[in-house]
């Protein structure tokens, strides 16, 4: 093995540390927050336009809220399984976690991810691989506290 000198090592490091920084993105923190606030507004303000919808055809405004929500995972799936939803995520960054539709993407987009494997071991098995540890740890935290409530009361 041929040893290097000094200078070579250097010269050679130098040459890695500009090639890393040429391929590395370059991302814009304010670009990036200004997209996630546009997407997840634009999400949010869907959700207003379906409950106000909901409400003028005479629904009550807790069967309204219901719809909306019906509807707004049924848009996330929907689009999730049209790949559209995954370039709106990647465009909008955070803004696509908007809780419900973010959430319904997760569960969607596994059970898509491994449909090719079957109805059980695809879908059924891999369906909450995103969505699990969310479910388990949101009823264990529901638990914690319900439990601490208790206690102090």
């Amino acid at each position: 093995m041929e040893q290097l000198t000094q200078e070579q090592q250097e010269k050679r490091n130098q040459e890695y540390n500009d090639y890393v920084e040429q391929v590395t993105p370059k991302h814009n923190l304010w670009a990036n927050m200004g997209k996630a606030f546009l997407l997840g507004g634009t999400i949010c303000l869907l959700g207003q336009i379906i409950l106000n919808i909901a409400v003028s055809f005479g629904l009550k405004q807790e069967d309204a809220t219901l719809w909306c929500s019906l509807i707004l995972v049924l848009l996330s799936v929907i689009l999730t399984s049209c790949n559209v939803y995954g370039l709106l995520a990647n465009w909008g960054g955070a803004g696509a976690l908007v809780p419900i539709t973010g959430f319904a993407n997760g569960v969607c987009s596994s059970a898509v991810e491994f449909q090719k494997e079957g109805q059980v071991f695809g879908i059924g098995c891999q369906i909450f691989k995103i969505a699990g540890p969310v479910i388990l740890y949101g009823i264990f935290s529901s638990w914690v506290l319900g439990l601490i409530y208790w206690l102090i009361s």
